[in-house]
């Protein structure tokens, strides 16, 4: 077993073009900065290998990873490359899933800013996996620094392959044709979004990712832990009036719960680590 920890710099330049997009203040640019930083931890095989795969959607609301995740997406990945995209934290994932996905290799990028969505590593890392999973932590800056860039075309390569595909929290946000986008300092509650569904916290986002089974669909995670029900209710609620969708649906999960989602037949399976409490 090999494992590398690397800082690595992009100094292409690129001239940039940026414009806000509705509420969400993503800058849409066709080009990137200058610079781009980003950290890599690897466990396995460094050498890319292809491996035949076949189509996974895994949404999790949070909490302790449920291990039946990463089993499936390992065989669903046929044991090839499993990457892990996030834009905080640091290698915490890689002896767990390593263990469980018995996959060539296991692979995390931290990407923190635009112009390491950019970066050519980056993307090819992501367009090369037979298995992703988008980590917890702020579906705002998931927005903020990929998409509109090679990153986002990258993720969406790989779940056209197809090939598994995870998140958690704030990366199960993200996974929907809609989205919460978390665009303020505060999380939306449930009482603040049903005493107003236009109220400054309550943002949205699409055109980001495209997931089959998820067109028309929200998300919502930390469901019963957090009392998000009605917030879940009203950002339904505001897809309708603001007519981005006409029949609203989510797909809304407590922590420690994940749903498995076949994209070809739609066949759903919930599974939860062994001490939650499945509704």
């Amino acid at each position: 077993m090999r494992t590398s920890t690397t800082i690595r710099r992009s100094w292409q330049a690129f001239a940039g073009v940026s414009c806000l997009l509705g509420v969400s203040a993503v800058a849409a640019a066709e080009a990137a900065p200058a610079a781009a930083t980003y950290k890599h931890y690897l466990t396995g095989n460094p050498a890319d290998v292809v491996r035949p795969t076949s189509g996974l959607l895994v949404l999790q609301g949070g909490g302790d990873d449920v291990d039946e995740n990463y089993i499936q997406m390992g065989a669903r990945g046929g044991g090839g490359d499993f990457v892990v995209l996030r834009a905080t934290g640091d290698d915490d994932y890689q002896a767990y899933i390593h263990g469980l996905c018995h996959c060539d290799s296991v692979e995390t990028l931290i990407v923190d800013n635009r112009a390491a969505a950019f970066d050519p590593y980056v993307v090819e890392t992501v367009r090369n996996a037979e298995a992703l999973f988008i980590a917890g932590g702020d579906q705002g800056n998931y927005v903020r620094f990929w998409k509109g860039t090679p990153l986002e075309d990258a993720i969406n390569f790989v779940v056209a392959k197809p090939a598994p595909i995870a998140g958690t929290s704030a990366g199960m946000a993200i996974l929907g044709e809609f989205s919460y986008s978390a665009m303020t300092p505060e999380s939306l509650t449930s009482a603040t979004a049903l005493a107003d569904p236009y109220a400054a916290d309550l943002t949205l986002e699409r055109d980001f990712l495209v997931v089959p089974r998820l067109a028309g669909i929200i998300t919502d995670q930390h469901l019963q832990e957090r009392d998000r029900i009605g917030r879940t209710v009203a950002l339904m609620a505001r897809l309708l009036q603001d007519g981005w969708t006409t029949e609203a649906r989510a797909i809304a999960a407590d922590r420690e719960t994940a749903v498995h989602i076949d994209p070809v037949t739609g066949v759903a399976q919930v599974f939860a680590t062994k001490d939650h409490p499945t509704p």
